[in-house]
């Protein structure tokens, strides 16, 4: 089965508001990073219809991925991380990363970011790196195929 939607993109400055217009009835849906709809949807105040990731949150585990709701290829993550100005000094670099793994490591830590839907990894400078410049890769192809005009 295929159906359309006729959908008006509302912009907000920021996940709150917009949230809070769903919540009051001023939108019908709104599309959101999970950090800030997970407590709402667990609260029972807004309905999750599904996760764009390639597997169920455990914030949210009775939340489809949009793959099993039907529509494959929306997975997307949204990135988290500790950036710093290029030339930033190696020895910087390396005592952040160590000191931001050391805090992710922490059990009340960790268990704050699954509360609120984060899954914290940790990865190094590096990996982290390699990861956006994938995640640009693959949004300029959707950018590009959507002719949407970035000013």
């Amino acid at each position: 089965m295929t159906f359309a939607l006729d959908m008006v993109r509302v912009p907000f400055n920021g996940a709150a508001p917009a949230l809070a217009s769903t919540l009051q009835g001023q939108t019908p849906i709104a599309f959101s990073a999970m950090p800030p709809a997970t407590e709402m949807v667990k609260a029972g105040q807004l309905r999750g219809v599904a996760v764009a990731a390639a597997k169920r949150s455990p914030a949210l585990p009775d939340v489809p991925t949009f793959a099993e709701a039907g529509v494959a290829g929306q997975e997307s993550n949204t990135l988290q991380g500790v950036f710093v100005p290029a030339g930033t000094p190696r020895a910087i670099v390396d005592l952040l990363y160590r000191e931001s793994v050391k805090v992710l490591q922490q059990p009340d830590i960790q268990a704050r970011l699954a509360q609120l839907g984060f899954q914290a990894i940790g990865n190094t400078p590096a990996e982290f790196t390699a990861q956006i410049k994938t995640e640009i890769a693959k949004w300029e192809k959707v950018i590009h195929a959507a002719n949407i005009k970035v000013e």
